[in-house]
């Protein structure tokens, strides 16, 4: 099952949503709706719930007065259990909607894995009869004469209901349950967890568990992140609590039917727990299923700028070279980790004394320069001379599990976490490290505990009497929570490779594993060089991955910025790849071949035009902190993914593409995935669209080909929309104690922003209360701007896509004109008027409040 190449083992809240926010007083001829860009809650500033509807408005628009959501109901009639919004039944359970698996007699030696393994019979239903209590829908269901079940749904909120299906004692033997909803056979499918092939899933049948698959390189699926959560385009949301082996088929045996079958064995009798949601608009599903599981667990704020790391680390000598050099070379970045081996052995917590001699000075220079630090980690205890005494102490203690199954580390058996006393040993050591400065944790493999190998089971057994059956998805949650109950309460960093539903609670960060270090497509087959292999995927698979897992309630991914499977990438696929991961919320960059990105080969092909490139990406990627950290403090209430598939967010444009995506709600991100492009097809969403690179206004609503020359990622602001970013110089979102280290820590400073105006008004209001909004009239660009609790300094602001401008006042008096750039940054306030981006107006404004009427030349 899972395994690595000896060099590493492997195994917003309702964003942009109108509200009647007016810009101050305008004159009639600029009179219109305004549109609200965020809606989040701060201590500053908080604004109401509203979701746009499906039809006549995007996620992003829709009139002056927010219409409430329409209202959700459940009912059963005819044999039938309907989800309803308003006059829609968004989903129908019909008789064969529920479906009981009875067998001979249960069988200890099979896996009940559905993937391989099915039923001697379905049983629908043939007969109900209502039973009273409060619950919205309460029968009991005959599935024949001699077989029954209680179906109950309880609404939980508005939207929201909690069910359950409970056979009745007495019957045939069962081992397997089936939820078959009738759904639109037009509508796309999203969530169910990560996947490399495709983010929407019509057509596809998903197993939620690693499986054993030898046509592929890495021999499995790749199926580390199963969710058994969908969401319809159309607007709702299925959630099947229960961790036994499942799988869903989406809409593959049938145009109208998705199946989710899961293998419960012989813990059928417990039944089956589900939730079923419904939203306005099928972005805001998401939330219903985190005030099901639990709110996501945000990173640090400091993890959000660059990581960089190496696979390998020679020794403290060259991590402390690392760091000097990132900063010489002017590197945005806010933290590295490193990987293994640090360590005397696996499963020890110390530091090789001849690699890592004085590891505390190190950690002190690292935090010095503006760095955090995070080490590679697994719940193993190697078998070897130094790590003897461990492992002593764990076997006499009894600490790994009474019997294990089928072993795929290069470790020996995880620790069994289901013991309260082996995890709060294993946390004691764990703090070795936290409390001495370090900030987080790349948590890999333990994935060794999977349900079978086909119908065969692989047999483990736990202390608190769970086996496989259930550990296979159970145990990441227990491995995780260890980790991050440790984190500092500011925020740390849990970078998983694995993980299921609710374990957004303990996780940071998803990375996908080992992808391939080219461009290659899940599943393609390869020649390199005479070396043909079935990919895993590369920068197409990451890209896949990152759109599957946000709607699946993990909304931070970060994959190996060149990939690892194969390294080094070529230049290619490094540069493609790391414009990619700058328009994401994590950036992490190293490959398997433990390049860097300054270190320059004759295998990877870099060189100082492509390290001047990646040095442009990585702070366009921290300076877009305050943007994404606004969306990502309105996760917990709003649920919206941080980065958007466009099929989700436009359901109204019928395509599904997996490799262009909204990040937040203003911007549209279309990496070039194909070898060789200099040019790639978009689908346009609604409205307009401004070139980030040229100024260019494109009008949404068509399919468009844009230029991608190597230098360029395509990119585009939504005209209308309002992007906060962090001043140029910042070079890390950390503490720093160096002198010549820009830390946003130390000076936030004046807060910059790019904006595209339009004639529907519109706002944002950053996590702190600091507020932006615009609004383009005919005959002037009206602006308000507010600071916060953090962005105190005043405002930096570019405005494109403008005419030229005759005069700008703020709060009534006329601001000086200032001839070019440098003019006015030697300035404490102004503006000017430049030609690029199709006119920008750059305006740069004191501290405190200020209204701003920049008049339009006639």
């Amino acid at each position: 099952m899972p395994q690595r190449r000896a060099l590493r083992p492997s195994p917003l809240p309702l964003l942009a949503l109108a509200c009647a926010v007016a810009c101050g007083d305008e004159p009639a001829d600029d009179a219109g709706a305004t549109d609200s860009d965020t809606d989040t809650t701060t201590a500053a500033s908080a604004t109401s719930e509203a979701a746009p509807t499906t039809s006549g408005t995007t996620a992003w628009e829709e009139e002056t007065e927010s219409e409430p959501e329409q209202p959700v109901t459940v009912e059963w009639s005819e044999l039938e259990l309907r989800l309803i919004r308003g006059g829609d039944v968004l989903l129908r359970f019909p008789a064969d909607g529920f479906q009981l698996g009875v067998v001979a007699a249960l069988d200890d030696d099979s896996s009940y894995d559905p993937v391989f393994l099915a039923p001697d019979a379905w049983r629908t239903v043939t007969a109900a009869e209502e039973l009273a209590s409060d619950a919205a829908v309460d029968v009991r269901l005959s599935f024949g004469t001699d077989l029954h079940a209680r179906l109950t749904v309880t609404e939980a909120a508005p939207g929201r209901f909690a069910a359950s299906l409970i056979p009745e004692p007495g019957g045939p033997a069962l081992a397997y349950m089936r939820l078959r909803p009738v759904v639109d056979p037009g509508e796309g499918f999203y969530g169910l967890g990560e996947y490399f092939d495709a983010a929407e899933h019509r057509g596809r049948v998903r197993a939620m568990q690693l499986e054993y698959d030898p046509q592929i390189e890495s021999q499995y699926n790749e199926a580390h992140v199963p969710v058994p959560f969908v969401t319809g385009t159309r607007g709702w949301g299925m959630f099947v609590a229960d961790p036994h082996a499942a799988v869903f088929d989406v809409a593959a045996a049938a145009a109208d039917r998705v199946e989710a079958t899961f293998g419960t064995g012989p813990d059928t009798a417990a039944g089956l727990v589900f939730h079923l949601y419904a939203a306005d608009h099928p972005l805001d599903v998401t939330r219903h299923y985190y005030a099901t599981t639990g709110a996501p667990k945000l990173p640090a704020p400091w993890a959000l700028g660059p990581w960089i790391w190496r696979d390998e680390n020679d020794d403290q000598a060259q991590v402390e070279e690392d760091i000097a050099t990132i900063r010489e070379l002017d590197l945005a970045t806010s933290a590295i980790w490193i990987d293994r081996p640090y360590q005397s052995a696996v499963g020890v917590f110390d530091w090789h004394a001849t690699q890592f001699p004085a590891p505390q000075a190190m950690i002190g220079k690292i935090h010095d320069l503006g760095l955090r630090l995070a080490l590679w980690h697994v719940p193993y205890v190697d078998d070897v001379p130094a790590a003897a005494a461990m492992r002593d102490e764990a076997e006499a203690n009894d600490f790994f599990p009474p019997e294990v199954g089928l072993i795929t580390s290069d470790w020996g058996e995880p620790l069994d976490l289901t013991n309260p006393d082996a995890f709060e040993w294993w946390q004691d050591h764990i703090r070795e490290y936290t409390d001495h400065g370090i900030d987080g944790f790349k948590l890999d493999y333990a994935e060794d505990i999977t349900v079978g190998l086909g119908g065969a089971r692989t047999v483990w057994q736990f202390a608190d009497g769970s086996s496989e059956r259930t550990m296979h998805k159970l145990y990441q949650l227990l491995y995780h929570r260890a980790y991050a109950e440790l984190l500092p309460e500011a925020g740390g960093f849990l970078l998983c490779r694995a993980g299921t539903y609710g374990d957004q609670q303990n996780v940071s960060v998803i990375w996908p594993g080992d992808l391939d270090a080219n461009m290659a497509a899940h599943r393609e087959q390869v020649d390199d060089d005479g070396d043909t292999y079935v990919a895993v995927g590369g920068l197409p698979a990451a890209l896949t991955a990152s759109l599957s897992l946000g709607p699946s309630g993990f909304p931070f991914f970060a994959s190996d910025t060149g990939g690892y499977r194969h390294a080094p990438p070529d230049r290619e696929t490094f540069v493609r790849w790391f414009q990619y991961t700058a328009l994401t919320p994590v950036m992490q960059v190293g490959t398997g071949s433990s390049d860097v990105p300054w270190e320059f080969t004759p295998a990877n092909g870099l060189d100082d035009e492509s390290l001047a490139w990646y040095r442009q990406y990585a702070r366009l990627h921290l300076r877009l902190f305050p943007y994404v950290w606004t969306h990502a403090q309105a996760l917990a209430t709003g649920g919206r993914p941080l980065q958007r598939p466009l099929g989700l967010a436009f359901p109204e444009l019928g395509v599904h593409p997996s490799d262009a995506y909204l990040l937040g709600n203003n911007l549209l991100v279309a990496p070039v995935v194909a070898r060789g492009a200099t040019s790639r097809k978009l689908s346009l969403p609604p409205g307009a669209w401004l070139d980030w690179w040229t100024g260019e206004v494109l009008q949404g609503d068509q399919e468009v080909t844009v230029a991608a020359p190597l230098a360029t990622l395509p990119l585009f602001l939504r005209v209308g929309g309002i992007v906060p970013m962090l001043r140029p110089t910042i070079d890390t979102l950390a503490e720093a104690t160096a002198a010549d280290v820009d830390s946003f820590v130390g000076d936030p400073g004046i807060l910059h922003a790019r904006i595209a105006p339009g004639p529907l008004g519109s706002r944002f209001d950053l996590y702190d209360g600091t507020a932006l909004h615009q609004r383009l009239g005919k005959a002037a660009l009206h602006l308000e701007v507010s600071p916060g609790a953090v962005f105190t300094s005043g405002f930096d602001l570019e405005i494109h896509a403008l005419p030229p401008i005759a005069a700008v006042t703020v709060d009534d008096a006329p601001l000086s004109q200032h001839p070019d750039a440098p003019a006015l940054d030697a300035a404490p306030d102004g503006w000017f008027h430049g030609s690029d981006l199709g006119g920008t107006l750059r305006l740069k404004l004191g501290p405190g409040a200020h209204t701003v009427v920049a008049t339009l030349a006639e």
